[in-house]
């Protein structure tokens, strides 16, 4: 699969993965979903997070990542399918919590927001379930444990 990654970290005082990594991780998400894909990624402060996921979710609270699939009209062709935007602080403190390193949960998310900009979602029990099983299968593929699995 080839992806065209525009990478934004706009956060300082995090160790973030690699601009490697993260295209990696997409690509893994996005290999049996796409043969071209175009995505921006932006990691973003608690702050930004908070203000998006209030914007767009009614949430007013900052979260791990949020998706913002793009569909252009019919009649334009394109392979950009949208944006993710990551809060550092969150996943940071969600793999402390998690007691997972902070790269697997860097991949999780990635992999997870890249499933929801091409359609899968959890918002239903058996939605929910399929995106999981796909998730853990992904991330299993890059050697990471299930996150789903009860510890």
């Amino acid at each position: 699969m080839e992806l065209i990654l525009d990478l934004q970290p706009v956060v300082e005082g995090f160790e973030l993965p690699s601009e490697a990594q993260f295209q990696g991780w997409a690509e893994a998400a996005l290999a049996e979903e796409r043969e071209i894909a175009e995505l921006s990624i932006r990691i973003v402060s608690a702050e930004e997070s908070q203000e998006l996921n209030r914007d767009y979710r009614g949430k007013d609270k900052p979260t791990n990542v949020l998706s913002f699939p793009f569909e252009a009209p019919p009649m334009i062709p394109t392979d950009l399918i949208g944006d993710l935007v990551i809060c550092a602080e969150v996943v940071e403190n969600e793999a402390k919590e998690q007691q997972k390193s902070a790269k697997d949960h860097w991949a999780h998310m990635v992999v997870h927001g890249c499933l929801h900009l091409v359609g899968y979602d959890h918002l239903e029990d058996e939605e929910a379930e399929r995106m999981e099983a796909l998730e853990a299968r992904i991330l299993q593929g890059l050697g990471i444990d299930d996150p789903y699995a009860e510890r």
